[in-house]
């Protein structure tokens, strides 16, 4: 048994399909069928059930796989930990980020950090908030940027910035016209909001509870694109956080935004990372960095704004699961 084994069968389990995970792993399905083969003949147990269409774990192969899991973790955190030792601002960094944060912050997090961090490589990883954390349990990134609370003893939490939201409205609205709200008058009011599994649609839900307002239930986006052109298409309201407004995101001429006084609704956002791990003093560093981005980028000027579409920027990671190297 060895290392190399147990990152295969990580890789099935994750995968669930032979030729994806030797892909995953970077060698041939027969190699990777093979190898897992020889660990079951030397555990003396069938780890996997195997069918022309569909690959399952057995009950003991799930509990091998998770094991292995730990294991394969474990000899990453050591690769890591010499690695660090050696440099710890060279090399590379694996952030993960979630969907409504990622592309509107990086565009202004990126230049400092390689002002900061000349020789670092960021990889970028964004994914929805609970896949983010597993991943970060499981060793499979370094830190992770979320939305506060995180409820985990095994995590450090470093506090980065509070971002505010604004009321996305038609420019048709009744509202549209204002230049200030107070959170009481969107009560009776229906919102648009994410489908389940997105932070945003959780703390816009709580505004809704505090405010007296409510869903639309006809409507779920499955992103903040989605909900943005829902509003321009006279569909709706909806929440939007401030960076999603800011340049350089488009503008748009069918949307007005409108700020909150008095009790502003908004998001804490916080760089969590393992507290076990080897980079610690590292990451405190690279969080202080995100911490230090200009104040100002998170207010909102004076008076309605229109905005349109996310930005393109290849400071950003494109798709849920894919990533993009920054040096």
């Amino acid at each position: 048994m060895n290392l190399r084994d147990l990152h295969y069968l990580v890789a099935l389990a994750d995968r669930r399909h032979f030729g994806k995970a030797a892909a995953d792993c970077f060698v041939s399905q027969p190699t990777l069928s093979t190898q897992i083969r020889k660990l079951e003949e030397e555990l003396g147990v069938a780890l996997v059930e195997r069918a022309p269409r569909n690959v399952m774990l057995t009950p003991i192969g799930k509990d091998m796989a998770e094991r292995a899991r730990r294991i394969v973790a474990e000899a990453e955190q050591m690769k890591e930990t010499a690695r660090r030792s050696r440099n710890p601002e060279a090399g590379s960094v694996r952030l993960g980020l979630f969907p409504t944060l990622g592309p509107y912050l990086l565009p202004h997090a990126v230049p400092h950090i390689r002002k900061r961090f000349p020789r670092l490589e960021l990889l970028l990883i964004e994914e929805k908030s609970e896949i983010l954390l597993t991943r970060l349990r499981a060793g499979q990134l370094d830190a992770v940027v979320l939305a506060l609370p995180i409820h985990d003893e095994q995590l450090h939490t470093q506090f980065l910035f509070e971002e505010p939201f604004v009321l996305a409205v038609p420019e048709t609205h009744r509202l549209a016209q204002r230049e200030t709200l107070r959170l009481a008058e969107l009560s009776r009011e229906k919102l648009l909001l994410l489908e389940d599994g997105h932070c945003l649609r959780e703390q816009a839900l709580e505004v809704c509870h505090l405010a007296g307002a409510g869903e639309m239930g006809e409507f779920r986006a499955t992103s903040l694109e989605t909900l943005r052109q829902m509003v321009a298409a006279d569909v709706g309201i909806t929440l939007l956080p401030t960076l999603a407004v800011k340049p350089p995101v488009a503008r748009s001429r069918n949307i007005r935004l409108v700020r909150f006084k008095g009790t502003q609704p908004s998001r804490n956002i916080a760089m969590v990372w393992r507290r076990s791990s080897a980079m610690h003093g590292f990451l405190l560093k690279l969080a202080q960095v995100l911490h230090g981005l200009p104040k100002d980028l998170f207010a909102m000027p004076a008076g309605p704004n229109p905005v349109a579409r996310r930005p393109k920027s290849r400071a950003t990671a494109g798709t849920a699961t894919g990533r993009t190297a920054l040096r």
